[in-house]
């Protein structure tokens, strides 16, 4: 059976490289026209190149701003309201963390930053986009949090990213309430992908994580991409407020332990 999202318009934040970029390109490659959101114009360009020359199409296009930014969110907005009259699906999927160490020695500006990339961008995209597209919408729309693991468990290091983490799968339970039958809204929860963004955490034990996985291996992009992909389709069509956890068993594993 085909899966398919022709007729589809994406927005994909975070969507220049790693999870949001395979995202994308399955989106594009499955008939959907995206739009990649993210910060830098020479990666957004190069990403929309490769999913257009994949494609043999001219389905990706960019808007390059910081998801915090209003005016690049408005950007967006028209440039879909312009192009496409709609929007079907949005993945949040930009995320920053720009601290290391224990939780007790973050900084506020640290604890800011996580906080409005992580959490605030996500609900004022969904609200602007519920605003623009959704609410006097006919269909119903797809928004696709990227959360993680770490929102469910406690570890050391990155700890203010997991609790924004952890608010994220609940904001998406509490946007699934409030938000339906117009839109549904579901989040992801990866373990630890082989990313540039997450290379702190696999780069040097990577494999030694790896066999500790029931799986036997970290995840690659295209291992979250294709629940993505399911959970914009129709296939997914009587979901809404979950999370799905991708992880290649390392929960499984962690309790297993405990």
């Amino acid at each position: 059976m085909e899966i398919t999202l022709a007729h589809k318009v994406a927005v994909v934040t975070g969507g220049s490289r790693g999870i949001g970029e395979a995202i994308a390109e399955l989106f594009a490659m499955c008939g959907a026209d995206v739009v990649l959101v993210s910060r830098r114009p020479e990666k957004l360009t190069a990403a929309a190149q490769r999913i257009n020359e994949l494609t043999g199409s001219d389905r990706a296009t960019w808007v390059a701003t910081n998801v915090s930014d209003r005016g690049g969110l408005e950007e967006v907005v028209s440039l879909c309201r312009d192009r496409y009259g709609k929007v079907d699906i949005l993945v949040n999927g930009a995320a920053a963390n720009p601290y290391f160490g224990p939780t007790m020695e973050i900084g506020g500006s640290a604890v800011r930053k996580i906080l409005e990339v992580n959490l605030e961008a996500a609900q004022m995209w969904i609200s602007e986009f519920w605003s623009a597209f959704w609410a006097d919408s006919a269909g119903t729309a797809s928004c696709i949090n990227i959360a993680s693991i770490g929102g469910m468990v406690v570890e050391g290091g990155i700890g203010f990213y997991n609790v924004s983490k952890a608010a994220i799968i609940h904001l998406t339970r509490q946007l699934a309430c409030e938000l339906g039958p117009r839109v549904r809204v579901n989040s992801i929860s990866p373990g630890l992908v082989k990313t540039e963004f997450a290379r702190a955490l696999w780069e040097g034990w990577g494999d030694q994580v790896a066999k500790s996985l029931p799986l036997g291996r970290l995840g690659e992009p295209n291992d979250i991409s294709g629940v993505a992909l399911f959970l914009a389709s129709d296939l997914s069509g009587w979901m809404t407020g979950a999370n799905i956890v991708v992880d290649g068993g390392a929960l499984v594993r962690a309790a297993s332990i405990g």
